[in-house]
C-alpha cells in the first residue's frame, strides 16, 4: 500500500536545549531528512476471533519489520521484533516510531539486537517514539540496549497514552560505550525523555540527561561505581501500586545489578531502576521485574529474551 513518508524535519525542528547548537551543524554526509536518515516505524495492532493481529506496518530504512512471532506466553499476544540492515545510528538521523494497540489487544514489542549509536562530529541523532494503548489493551515496549560510541549525541522522546483499563510496560537500558574494548563515559550527550497520559491527562514525566564533558557521571549519586544503567516503567493507572511495588522490589532484591522499586505519581504505576557493571546484569534484574509485573497484570509470565 503506497503511503507518504512523514518529514523527518519534524522531529528536528524543536530540539532541546542541549541540542540546539548540534542542530546547526550540517553533517559532511548525507543530510537530515535525505533517504535513509529519517526512518519512520509503525504498527498497529487489533484483536481477531483468534488472537491480537498486527493489522498494519509500515517501515522505512533502518527500521524492518519480517512479520509477527506467536511465541509469547500469553496465549493472545502478538510480537514483533523490530530489525535494522545498518551498523546503527549515525550523525543526522532521524527516527518515527508510532505502535497502537487497539482496546483488549496483548502485544510485544522489541528490537532483534542493541542500538548502536555511533560516534558523531557533526549534529546529533533523535528518535521519537509514540505509543498508545487502547482500553483494556496491554503492551510490552521492551527494547535491547542502547550502546553510545564515543563522541555520540542521541536525544529520544517516549511519549505513551493509554486509555481506560489500558497498561504498558516500558524498558530502556543505556550502556555508556563499547565496554569490552574500555569504552566507558566518552560519549558526548544522552537525553531521554518519557512522558505519559491517561484519560484525564499527564500522569507522569521523567527524563535521564547524561552529560560526561559537563558533569562526572561516575559521581555518587548518579552512577558512582557502576556502569549500565536501566529502567523499567510498569504504568497501570488504577492498580494497587504500593503493593506492586513491594512485589517488585522483592523481585529484584537479590539480582546482581542494585536495584529497587517505587510507585510512579498520581498512582500511575511503579518504576524500576537498575544500575550493574555489564548489560547483562542489568537486563537480567529488569526481565526478573518484568516476569512479576506481567504475571500481575495480564497473568502470563515475561516472555524469554532470547531472540536467535
Amino acid at each position: 500500500m503506497a503511503r507518504e513518508a512523514t518529514d523527518s524535519a519534524d522531529v528536528a525542528d524543536a530540539p532541546h536545549p542541549s541540542f540546539e547548537g548540534y542542530a546547526a551543524e550540517s553533517p559532511p554526509q548525507a543530510a537530515v531528512g535525505m533517504p535513509g536518515k529519517d526512518g519512520v516505524l509503525e504498527l498497529t495492532f487489533a484483536p481477531t476471533s483468534d488472537r491480537t493481529t498486527l493489522v498494519h506496518d509500515y517501515a522505512t530504512v533502518p527500521f524492518h519489520v519480517s512479520g509477527t512471532l506467536a511465541h509469547d506466553p500469553h496465549p493472545d499476544a502478538a510480537t514483533v521484533f523490530v530489525q535494522s540492515p545498518t551498523g546503527g545510528v549515525a550523525q543526522g538521523d532521524r527516527h518515527e516510531i508510532a505502535i497502537s494497540v487497539e482496546g483488549n489487544s496483548v502485544a510485544h514489542v522489541s528490537t532483534q539486537s542493541s542500538t548502536k549509536v555511533q560516534s558523531m562530529t557533526h549534529n546529533y541523532a533523535a528518535a521519537d517514539a509514540s505509543l498508545s494503548v487502547g482500553a483494556g489493551g496491554h503492551l510490552d515496549y521492551v527494547p535491547e540496549p542502547t550502546i553510545l560510541h564515543a563522541d555520540a549525541r542521541y536525544s529520544q522522546d517516549l511519549t505513551l497514552s493509554l486509555d481506560t483499563g489500558s497498561t504498558a510496560v516500558l524498558g530502556d537500558i543505556v550502556v555508556p560505550g563499547r565496554l569490552a574494548r574500555g569504552e566507558r563515559f566518552e560519549f558526548e550527550r544522552y537525553l531521554s525523555r518519557v512522558r505519559a497520559e491517561g484519560p484525564n491527562g499527564l500522569l507522569f514525566e521523567d527524563a535521564t540527561h547524561l552529560a560526561p564533558g559537563e558533569s562526572d557521571p561516575t559521581e555518587p549519586g548518579i552512577f558512582g561505581e557502576f556502569t549500565v544503567y536501566g529502567t523499567l516503567f510498569v504504568v497501570a493507572p488504577g492498580t494497587d501500586t504500593a503493593d506492586m511495588s513491594d512485589k517488585l522490589h522483592e523481585a529484584v532484591a537479590d539480582c546482581e545489578a542494585r536495584a529497587g522499586a517505587t510507585t510512579l505519581p498520581n498512582d500511575a504505576g511503579v518504576v524500576v531502576r537498575a544500575l550493574g557493571d555489564r548489560a547483562e546484569t542489568v537486563q537480567s534484574a529488569l526481565h526478573a521485574a518484568w516476569d512479576r509485573a506481567r504475571r500481575t497484570l495480564i497473568d502470563a509470565p515475561a516472555p524469554s529474551g532470547r531472540k536467535f
